[in-house]
């Protein structure tokens, strides 16, 4: 660590749904700025305008509130080196462009579209597909094989044009990652990537660097899939005199399917019932939905502290951080090299011990939008129920399921299960049963089972055999808390009407 005060960012582009490997990304940097006492910064890479998704940036902003991850600086939260969305800084990139193009580093291409697939064409072999390269820009139509004044003459006309970087063959470059110690490239096997497109805006290869360098960026944190494009942007730094403050990198390991055959996506969550996605995303182009961990029922800890175990190890016997405790134990030589397979039920687990330990007032709060629409509920009584089932729900959405019947009568009872166990003698049980909870004077949890194992005593009955019924007459089935619990709470008239339409349904 050198003495410089940390900065990470994480820097998105705006086209669709937050992946859940972009959120560990974010979770990360976070983690690692808060453990070093320094800045975390949110930068929006919308330099692709082809790829731009209205309300994609809100999207993601909206995610990093939920997961708890506060930016210091952001589009939304101005710092020193405002502007923080990459459109906004497009007169800054020009410069370094052609600084790069003066030196040699970099030079003009006018290549039309034509022009490039026709070279793809004609340079392909049967085992590799032809690329703008060391071996091939000889034959195109750039400022190094035009002359001088034909480049000016098309610059002067408004020929529209890219800027590349000139890679050199035959380099070796070697940079000392923060997971994977000494990584080495090639660079004979590196095309010449457009730096600045004919548009006027930068690539992603030319932004990064110049953001990263002008926002004083001293972590770089981003997936393994980046690194092929490590020696453009180590030489980038090198070419424009920056090397000593380049950030250190590290590139983190995937997140993978959970048979670890391949990198987790959207179609592997559609295909196997669960969400990728850190919330509801619906993509504005094609009205597409794709369901989110938040509206599955995740508690935002729960999904944070799933993320941060998914390819880091804390060296602890521990499962469960709260935020403050991730930050404290955080170590990125700790974050593995291999991919982390993705494991939905591993991830359910971890919502339970949250929905387990979390108060029952916020659950309430946090249950609201699973129950618009099915019944008038008093907090009260909503936070009373919680206590008794929350320690049956893996997710919030599993509490309609789970707690219906303390609201509502329910529409169907598992009759099947209860003429197993019926006979003359229970049916007499429950029009007793029935009876005495009429003049029972006080109704709670202990008066109605003293007066049930009353009930059972006198008439001689087995209990077992009663009970089962007791719980299928009040819930519908063969689940729930303790059936005492569930009288007291749905009342005296409703618990007797229940029993009474069962006996009905035998009849």
């Amino acid at each position: 660590m050198n003495n410089r005060k940390v900065r990470v960012r994480f820097a998105p582009s705006p086209t669709g749904g937050l992946h859940l490997g972009g959120v560990r990304t974010v979770l990360y940097n976070y983690l690692f700025a808060r453990h070093h006492g320094g800045d975390f910064i949110l930068r929006i890479e919308d330099t692709d305008q082809s790829r731009f998704v209205p309300g994609a940036e809100e999207y993601i902003m909206q995610c990093l509130e939920w997961c708890g991850i506060t930016p210091d600086e952001s589009p939304l939260k101005p710092g020193p080196y405002a502007p923080y969305r990459q459109s906004e800084r497009k007169p800054l990139y020009r410069q370094y462009a052609e600084q790069l193009v003066q030196q040699g580093n970099a030079y003009i291409a006018f290549d039309t579209a034509e022009e490039l697939e026709a070279m793809r064409e004609q340079y392909k072999t049967e085992h590799h597909s032809a690329q703008y390269d060391s071996r091939t820009r000889g034959f195109m139509r750039n400022s190094l094989t035009l002359p001088d004044a034909e480049v000016q003459s098309l610059l002067e006309q408004g020929t529209p044009h890219v800027i590349r970087i000139k890679m050199q063959a035959g380099e070796n470059l070697v940079f000392t990652d923060m997971i994977r110690g000494a990584v080495s490239f090639d660079t004979g096997l590196v095309d010449d990537k457009v730096l600045l497109k004919a548009d006027g805006m930068p690539t992603y290869h030319l932004a990064v660097v110049v953001d990263d360098y002008l926002m004083k960026i001293t972590h770089a944190f981003r997936g393994e899939e980046w690194l092929p494009s490590a020696p453009v942007h180590l030489l980038l730094w090198k070419y424009l005199g920056w090397e000593a403050e380049m950030p250190q990198w590290a590139h983190l390991p995937l997140i993978l399917k959970p048979d670890g055959n391949g990198k987790l996506s959207k179609r592997d969550g559609d295909r196997l019932g669960f969400p990728v996605f850190a919330m509801d995303w619906t993509d504005p182009r094609t009205n597409e939905q794709t369901t989110g961990f938040r509206e599955r029922g995740f508690l935002p800890e729960a999904f944070t502290n799933m993320l941060a175990m998914l390819g880091w190890n804390s060296g602890l016997e521990q499962e469960i951080f709260s935020m403050e405790e991730l930050i404290q134990h955080f170590s990125i030589d700790r974050v593995h090299k291999g991919g982390a397979k993705f494991d939905y039920e591993k991830a359910k687990w971890f919502n339970q011990q949250y929905i387990q330990k979390t108060d029952n007032a916020r659950l309430a709060e946090l249950l609201q939008p699973f129950l618009s629409g099915k019944a008038t509920i008093g907090n009260e009584q909503l936070k009373t129920v919680i206590g008794l089932v929350k320690d049956r729900m893996h997710l919030l959405s599993e509490f309609w399921d789970q707690a219906s019947y303390f609201f509502v009568r329910p529409e169907t009872i598992d009759t099947a299960a209860l003429q197993a166990k019926w006979n003359d003698n229970t049916r007499n049980f429950f029009v007793a049963l029935a009876e005495k909870y009429s003049s029972l004077a006080e109704w709670t949890s202990a008066s109605i089972e003293a007066a049930f194992n009353g009930l059972v005593t006198e008439t001689g009955i087995k209990k077992g055999e009663v009970m089962l019924p007791l719980r299928i007459m009040l819930v519908g089935g063969k689940f729930g808390p303790g059936v005492f619990d569930i009288a007291a709470l749905i009342g005296s008239h409703e618990t007797k009407e229940r029993i009474g339409g069962a006996l009905a349904r035998l009849q």
